[in-house]
């Protein structure tokens, strides 16, 4: 059984760590009774076994209950390296679904609310010097529709568009030992442009007035750039010219230094830490090279229009439900949607593992970044995805993967966004608080419709139909015609724009179509259309990616959708993968079309 026993943090990596993913002793409360009654003690024993970090309700836990509980524990023990209790520990949390508060040997340590973003505590304090003992108790309320839950149904038994719910533990738990002083996080901002790369380097830890970060910059095992800087505040920034150092002579490859789907491109970063001369952190990271911004209606990356063949994903596993049994599976989703010939995806109402995201900026492959919703609309909701994109894009920021960020998707937890001030200013508010933390990525205010201010204009129609409905079918390529005929359109009832707004000259892409259902020997399950073979699957989506490609309004699409998940059969993939056509045959349809010359 896998242990997910990959590094977990990509972008920073250093060697001194542990894993803590495997077996822990867990606990249902679902009377809530636990904190009360000091469930944190290092005495008290819990009553079943649950493998981290899958939560209880899939078949890897062990457990496998997929009932409302509220309320679980988790506890485990381990030992350090002698040599750690003389640096500091920290204690680090992939993501637990929803909120956490962590002890450790009974003291406790610290909260954190949201169920998709990473969490830390240094908890030197707190430990022993024998045996050591951490202790998670969490608290996902099932039914509560103002958090962010994406496609976690609120009722018990999963339905439609709605999947089982995840609790509690899902992505790794990890400990590292660091100095006194350490480098806390490294940014990096490419620009293109003008040949150099921004880099942020923030340290942690107490004063001094002798600090240096020795920055060594590679590009395919060669030497590009040695700099030492002195650290004179807790962030320091700086700028390094690139392009003055002839990175595109031919030892660079004819694939030239930006990083794209076609040649992703890496330049490898190695930073060491000294304090009066001597060193104290040593991490490795890595950028790529990479420009989005759009003009003249169209999507450019690198200065070159570029036509995204993108996939739905929703980074759902039978296993695992949100978290891949293995790294091996993160990666092999990219390869098998390349495979496919897509050259990217949306990630579905998740916020994916870092380990996906490292796989797509290694193999090459385009990431809209989206964030589960909350249904409904209030204070609380508003205040609960704030605080998560927040996080999310400070987690996220480096990966050259991502293009585009996703904050609301067909009106989800803001249904009365079309005429109601209130959730239009929301919808604003959220475009501009992601590009006021990232300015270097496209911004989709409300991908469906409904949208407000928008980078893209990003509209979802499902209204293609059947083979044998010819009208749905006409109707679907007279709205795909024109640019006037699409703004006009009225996918699922609801207006492109919400009111009081309109297309201001943004590109306009097809961000939800298809969804073909088809699955041998299946008695129930959905999708928006259906196919009664695999060779009937292959000519389904021939005849709708027809309509799309001949569109010369359209500049990129995303297809619902990559793998079935649950009762939702409309994948080209199964939910384990399997594939339900010749993928070659996919590949050679989304390739036959190409963007004309424009």
């Amino acid at each position: 059984m896998s242990h997910r026993m990959e590094y977990p943090r990509p972008q920073l990596v250093r060697d001194a760590w542990l894993n803590l993913n495997g077996a822990w002793q867990f606990e249902f409360d679902d009377r809530n009774v636990g904190a009360a009654q000091r469930w944190y003690d290092p005495s008290e024993k819990f009553s079943q076994t649950i493998q981290v970090p899958f939560a209880f309700q899939t078949p890897t836990s062990g457990i496998h209950d997929t009932s409302f509980h509220d309320y679980v524990w988790y506890k485990r023990n381990f030992t350090l390296d002698p040599g750690w209790y003389k640096k500091r520990v920290v204690l680090h949390f992939g993501a637990v679904d929803y909120r956490a508060w962590v002890y450790v040997n009974g003291h406790y340590i610290g909260v954190h609310e949201g169920g998709h973003t990473p969490f830390s505590f240094d908890i030197t304090h707190a430990l022993t010097g024998q045996e050591e003992q951490v202790t998670v108790h969490v608290e996902d309320p099932s039914q509560d529709e103002t958090i962010p839950r994406g496609k976690q149904f609120w009722l018990e038994k999963p339905d439609s568009i709605w999947y089982t719910r995840t609790t509690g533990i899902w992505q790794t738990v990890w400990l590292e030992a660091v100095n006194p002083v350490y480098i806390h996080q490294v940014k990096f901002e490419p620009d293109v442009d003008r040949g150099s790369i921004g880099i942020e380097v923030k340290s942690e830890g107490y004063g001094s007035e002798e600090l240096d970060v020795d920055i060594r910059i590679s590009f395919q095992g060669v030497p590009v750039i040695q700099d030492r800087v002195r650290l004179l505040q807790p962030i320091t920034r700086r700028t390094v010219d690139l392009f003055g150092l002839r990175i595109f002579r031919t030892n660079f490859h004819n694939a030239g230094w930006t990083w794209t789907p076609e040649n992703p491109n890496l330049f490898d970063v190695e930073m060491k830490l000294y304090d009066h001369g001597v060193e104290v952190d040593c991490i490795q990271s890595y950028f790529g090279m990479r420009k989005v911004h759009t003009e003249n209606g169209m999507v450019y990356l690198n200065n070159k229009p570029y036509y995204q063949k993108l996939v739905l994903d929703q980074g759902y596993w039978q296993e695992g439900l949100l978290t891949a049994p293995t790294d091996e599976h993160l990666k092999k989703d990219i390869e098998l949607a390349k495979e496919l010939g897509f050259n990217g995806c949306r990630k579905h109402q998740k916020v994916e593992d870092p380990r996906f995201l490292y796989w797509a900026d290694r193999i090459g492959f385009l990431v809209w970044g989206e964030c589960a919703a909350s249904p409904s609309y209030n204070n609380d909701a508003v205040a609960r995805l704030t605080k998560e994109w927040i996080e999310i894009i400070d987690r996220d920021f480096n990966h050259p993967s991502i293009v585009a960020w996703v904050p609301l998707n067909e009106s989800w937890g803001i249904p009365m966004v079309k005429s109601n001030k209130q959730q239009q200013y929301h919808s604003l508010a959220m475009y501009s608080l992601i590009h006021s933390l990232d300015d270097t990525r496209l911004v989709i205010s409300n991908d469906g419709w409904e949208m407000t201010r928008t980078d893209l204009c990003a509209v979802h129609n499902y209204q293609h139909g059947r083979a044998d409905e010819t009208d749905k079918y006409e109707e679907f390529k007279r709205i795909l015609s024109t640019k006037e005929t699409m703004l006009a359109s009225k996918p699922s009832a609801r207006s492109v724009y919400a009111d009081g707004y309109e297309h201001r000259g943004e590109p306009i892409l097809l961000t939800e179509f298809g969804g073909i259902s088809y699955k041998a020997g299946a008695d129930d399950g959905w999708g928006y259309t259906s196919a009664q073979s695999s060779e009937d699957l292959v000519l389904e989506y021939e005849r709708i990616m027809k309509v799309v490609y001949a569109s010369k309004i359209i500049y990129g699409y995303c297809y619902t959708q990559l793998t079935d998940v649950e009762q939702e059969i409309n994948g080209l993939l199964a939910y384990d993968r399997t594939p339900k056509c010749d993928m070659w045959l996919i590949k050679e349809i989304n390739s036959q079309w190409h963007l004309r010359t424009i």
